[in-house]
């Protein structure tokens, strides 16, 4: 995108007409515009990401807390299957266990709630840097051609962009 707009600059710099110095502008917003959305959109890519890490870490910690379980009640089954009776700390190893896995469980989709908040921040923002991006090339090609009217549907597309990047900033 900046090799476009390195071109339109060029362009803008030689022609006479007015409007190719519009063209060159609106399209420098645009691509200040598209790095702002760019970077949010990858923000929260990144965010959803280690969000789900997270969650991963926690429903494996969740699993090992629930193998650690099952080998004391087999352990305490093994003793009452000999007539002996379970210790009471395998009592309390086992409860606490259980005890454990309910507030990992929690966090764990806590993790998981957050990677699908970023998720959906990501989507408005993501499609607001394509918008961007197609309007900054209509732009050029405006330039290359010589008609305002390209220019015209790059101003739609760069309003377009700026309602997905405002979409992705109030949804906050």
């Amino acid at each position: 995108m900046e090799q476009v707009h390195e071109h339109i600059e060029h362009h803008a710099e030689g022609a006479k007409e007015k409007w190719v110095s519009m063209v060159a502008l609106s399209t420098a917003i645009l691509a200040a515009l598209a790095a702002v959305c760019s970077l949010l959109a990858a923000d929260h890519a990144d965010e959803a990401m280690l969000s789900q890490i997270k969650s991963s870490d926690k429903w494996s910690y969740y699993q090992a807390k629930g193998i650690k379980s099952g080998l004391v009640k087999t352990r305490m089954e093994i003793l009452k299957a000999m007539g002996h009776e379970a210790s009471p700390s395998d009592e309390l190893k086992l409860e606490q266990y259980e005890n454990d896995q309910e507030k990992i469980k929690e966090e764990a989709d806590a993790e998981q709630q957050e990677a699908v908040f970023h998720l959906r921040q990501h989507v408005p923002l993501a499609r607001g840097v394509t918008m961007f991006q197609i309007s900054i090339a209509v732009g050029a090609i405006s330039v290359l051609t010589r008609k305002k009217t390209f220019w015209g549907i790059s101003g739609i597309f760069g309003v377009a962009g700026l309602y997905f990047l405002v979409i992705g900033l109030l949804a906050h």
